[in-house]
């Protein structure tokens, strides 16, 4: 890392540590929320409905937190020469999911699918508000999945095969829970009472791909140089 600039080295290793952070906090945070909830079902409710209520803010700072750290590590990756021109368009991607994150939390979601239980069961959004939490959703549940595919092709050129299997596999299941997830949540019988578990599901696939593959990228840390 000799043609790197000083500091530039460690700068990158603190973005692309950033990666490996930001998500089992998160999961942590979601996961210990949704069991001492008053009247919250985690296996029917969806994540988003934390940010309700009077420890709502809770939730909404983690989606901030998340988003802005998943934004640091988007940074990172777009600085690190692990990633060929074609392939850096994972750091786009990854850095989409970090504003959209960001965006859920500033804009919260309405009382949506039976939570709070004294709100009617509604199946949309009903605010400008409830409608922006959806539209930022979109890029964290369809961003991550496309870059995911698009590392099966740089880690396959690699020859790498079981990370290339690996995002494949992370890919299709978290795509699949999410489409799951959104029918339970529209009352689809069989799927209405493990909408929230589905939604975790996917969300936790996701998340786990992410965290190792920072971890992957710091390990190799001599082909994570920054652009001099």
């Amino acid at each position: 890392m000799s043609n790197s600039k000083p500091g530039t080295e460690s700068k990158l290793k603190i973005l692309l540590a950033c990666g490996a952070i930001a998500c089992p906090l998160f999961v942590i945070s979601f996961v210990i929320q949704g069991a001492i909830r008053n009247g919250y079902d985690p296996f029917r409710h969806p994540i988003s409905s934390l940010s309700i209520g009077e420890r709502g803010w809770i939730q909404v700072a983690g989606f901030i937190i998340t988003g802005l750290l998943i934004i640091a590590f988007a940074t990172g990756l777009a600085r690190t020469s692990f990633f060929t021109d074609a392939s850096k368009r994972v750091a786009w991607l990854t850095g989409l999911v970090g504003l959209g994150l960001t965006g859920a939390g500033i804009f919260s979601t309405d009382p949506v699918y039976g939570y709070p239980a004294d709100a009617p069961l509604i199946f949309s959004q009903q605010s400008m508000h409830g409608y922006l939490h959806e539209i930022f959703s979109i890029p964290v549940f369809i961003g991550l999945p496309l870059a995911c595919f698009i590392m099966r092709k740089r880690f396959a050129d690699e020859k790498n095969h079981r990370w290339a299997g690996y995002a494949v596999f992370t890919g299709i299941l978290m795509l699949a829970t999410f489409i799951l997830s959104g029918l339970g949540f529209k009352q689809y019988a069989g799927l209405e009472n493990y909408a929230g578990l589905l939604q975790r599901i996917s969300i936790i696939t996701g998340w786990t791909w992410m965290t190792l593959l920072a971890l992957y990228i710091l390990k190799n840390a001599s082909r994570a140089k920054g652009n001099s």
